[in-house]
């Protein structure tokens, strides 16, 4: 059996991770019991949510138990396997962790087609985690309209980006937040965007005056994942019977909770806040596949992938999802 590269988690992070964290040890891979098999993990995706899964608290998942390689979703080929339902040479997916070889179990991942989607990463990218929390975020929590205003922040990220374009699909006036002048341009060329706004530079009340003059008539769906400041500044845009879509608040996840102050929102415009978790609609994501992959197929998603490499580069990799240095879904190159 070969020798496995892993990223441990040591220690809890105190706000932004650090070396210190981290451990990257090599061990020998274990034999596979009966009905197991060894995946090659040629990548590995890097999400906001693997810093809150690093703290010990209660949350949708359980927290990354210390020893432990540092979860996260890969994509590889199959390498040896006591499973013949997933043979060797196979292109395989599942929730794994960061290392070169995971031993997998039965009913933890998926075989995926490396020809029907234009790169076999989309299986870590529009056809994964983050297409499909932008398909039911949007289209279930937001129930949008033909007409309709769809306000989203973070969008030129890799969740943002195609809650915009879906949005478009289904006939909705779109406006994206970005931070800074490069990514608001991406955001209207490359993504369809009808506006963009800068948050850069911008105080609390010049953003929501911007994001106002955005959406004279108001906002119908605000779909958040920054929180914080920006969240704040869009509830003052919402329209009666509007919904907010709360799926990140990646400002926040290395620091204290900023308070939100224009909650009043909601209860004077009778709308709604909802919190979106994608583990609701694992049986549901059956139904999402087709749609995604169709449009992915005919041009009308774009999803660009922002790939780094090698396993002894994971923690300088992951920060870029909070500095900004991303320009696109984050993935790690790991064979």
């Amino acid at each position: 059996m070969p020798t496995n590269r892993r990223f441990l988690l040591v220690r809890r992070p105190v706000g932004l991770p650090v070396d210190a964290d981290f451990s990257l040890v090599s061990e020998p891979t274990p034999e596979l019991k009966e009905g197991e098999y060894l995946l090659r993990n040629h990548y590995a995706s890097l999400d906001p949510a693997i810093r809150g899964w690093m703290d010990d608290k209660p949350s949708y998942m359980p927290p990354i138990k210390l020893g432990d390689p540092v979860r996260a979703s890969t994509l590889g080929i199959i390498a040896e396997s006591r499973n013949p339902d997933f043979p060797v040479g196979s292109w395989a997916s599942g929730a794994n962790g960061i290392e070169e070889y995971s031993v997998c179990q039965v009913g933890g991942g998926r075989l995926v087609d490396a020809d029907a989607a234009p790169s076999v990463t989309n299986y870590l990218s529009a056809l994964s985690g983050a297409g499909l929390t932008a398909y039911f975020g949007l289209l279930d929590k937001g129930r949008p309209k033909a007409g309709e205003t769809v306000l989203v922040s973070g969008a030129a990220g890799a969740v943002g980006s195609l809650v915009g374009q879906i949005a478009k699909i289904k006939g909705c006036r779109t406006i994206g937040i970005a931070g800074g002048p490069e990514k608001c341009e991406r955001l209207l060329k490359d993504y369809g965007y009808d506006a963009a706004v800068d948050y850069r530079g911008k105080s609390p009340s010049e953003l929501a005056a911007a994001i106002q003059e955005a959406a004279p008539e108001g906002v119908d769906i605000q779909f958040e994942n920054v929180g914080g400041e920006i969240l704040d500044a869009g509830l003052l845009a919402l329209k009666p019977n509007a919904r907010v879509v709360l799926c990140g608040m990646i400002s926040q996840y290395n620091s204290e909770p900023a308070p939100i102050s224009n909650l009043w929102e909601l209860i004077v415009n009778g709308a709604r806040i909802e919190g979106l978790i994608l583990t609701q609609y694992i049986h549901r994501f059956g139904e999402a596949m087709p749609d995604l992959t169709a449009w992915l197929q005919s041009g009308q998603l774009r999803i660009d992938e922002h790939i780094e490499e090698g396993i002894e580069n994971t923690l300088s990799a992951f920060l870029k999802l909070f500095n900004g240095g991303n320009k696109g879904k984050l993935l790690l190159k790991l064979a």
